[in-house]
């Protein structure tokens, strides 16, 4: 392994510090967007039974807070329990957007790294085939080595490039429409909440 990176010239140490920060994201974000983290299955269910019993009070509310991303948005919703659904629907929205910015933390790094890591290949390629024209200048095509020490550069950073920025693109992708779904999940979650809490208070007036 070091010869080769010793052979890919000096773009290959930031193409290998990008490999393992882009390593580093994806098992964080594995472990933090885990729908049971983020979105707990019972949550809903047992919200639902503090509020009709009528046991939502402030230290309820920010333990609700703390509990996931999920538990953030219902809370939302609950402060403004006794306002209309658009208010309640509005503050959902307004903690679902914090949610999100949250929920997409590193994403932008990893889409850098998907982005640059092919330059850092194309920079390898250049400094490759510079280093053997220089070569060549000097000595001639007389020695073997020198044509292939440039070229072997230049192949090594262009492969290096192109095997951490296509699957650091995949997860990317994979990240931001799981983001997605989870947020879309959330929403149609609490708005479910909203409803059942909107048609208790109607049925209690009447």
């Amino acid at each position: 392994m070091f010869e080769i990176i010793n052979a890919g010239g000096w773009v290959m140490w930031p193409i290998l510090v990008c490999s393992v920060l882009s390593m580093a994201i994806i098992v964080e974000r594995f472990v933090t967007l885990r729908r049971g983290a983020v979105i707990p299955p019972t949550l809903v269910a047992q919200v639902w039974q503090l509020a009709k019993s009528k046991q939502i009070d402030d230290k309820r509310l920010e333990l609700l807070r703390k509990n996931s991303p999920m538990g953030r948005i219902l809370a939302a919703g609950l402060i403004n329990v006794r306002q209309d659904r658009e208010t309640m629907k509005t503050s959902i929205e307004e903690v679902a957007n914090q949610v999100v910015h949250e929920l997409e933390r590193y994403l932008n790094t990893l889409g850098t790294i998907a982005e640059i890591t092919p330059l850092l290949g194309l920079l390898g390629t250049v400094t490759g085939i510079i280093s053997m024209l220089a070569a060549v200048g000097e000595g001639g095509l007389g020695d073997p080595s020198v044509l292939s020490s440039g070229l072997a550069e230049a192949l090594i950073t262009t492969a290096a490039g192109l095997t951490v920025a296509i699957p650091t693109f995949v997860f990317y992708r994979y990240f931001r429409g799981l983001v997605d779904a989870l947020v879309i999940s959330m929403e149609q979650e609490a708005l479910k909440l909203i409803d059942v809490l909107q048609n208790d208070r109607g049925a209690a007036r009447s």
